[in-house]
């Protein structure tokens, strides 16, 4: 791989916190008025984006997650019941009785009721979670969709030829049944 500049460098870097093209331009010392521009320019230099991808696998590496943890975790998400998070007389549980699964995500949003209790004659806050937001489990099911290629949530279909290439077409027309000199 050839040498990438300074800046060139930086780019990678700051493409990786946000794969934003524009804004890495822009934190690498790019011009704001071109930073798009660059930035797309950028990310097709061959170099430049063989240092990304390496960057990625690198990252992979060292946090542990990739395609398999992703698949994983999204299918978690969508098999998550939320009967789990109701007590059997229908109430919700408290946050620390629910399943990890719902506490690292499913769960958008919670109200909370605030009361005081009293713990050993100490006044300590006491909450009760009244209403939850689920986040949106559909979208986890896309998102499995298009990583597995079931191609149901695919929103263009394209067509190849052999090994990926073009499609021969051969420009010669035939037509059956029809004769020129019939009215």
């Amino acid at each position: 791989m050839a040498k990438l500049t300074a800046k060139q460098a930086l780019f990678v870097e700051e493409y990786l916190k946000d794969l934003n093209a524009t804004q890495a331009a822009i934190r690498a010392g790019y011009s704001e008025k071109t930073a798009k521009s660059q930035g797309q320019r950028l990310l097709t230099n061959v170099d430049i984006a063989k240092a990304i991808d390496s960057a990625k696998g690198e990252r992979s590496e060292r946090t542990k997650i990739d395609a398999d943890w992703l698949l994983m975790r999204l299918a978690a998400e969508a098999d998550a019941d939320i009967a789990d998070l109701y007590d059997q007389s229908g109430a919700l549980k408290p946050v620390h009785m629910w399943p990890e699964i719902w506490r690292k995500g499913l769960v958008a949003g919670i109200d909370v009721h605030q009361e005081y209790i009293y713990v050993d004659g100490d006044k300590v806050p006491d909450g009760v979670v009244t209403k939850i937001k689920l986040s949106d489990r559909i979208r986890r099911l896309e998102l499995i969709g298009k990583h597995v290629d079931v191609g149901a949530f695919s929103e263009k279909h394209e067509h190849t030829g052999p090994n990926g290439g073009p499609i021969q077409t051969n420009n010669t027309f035939q037509f059956i049944g029809v004769n020129a000199d019939s009215d």
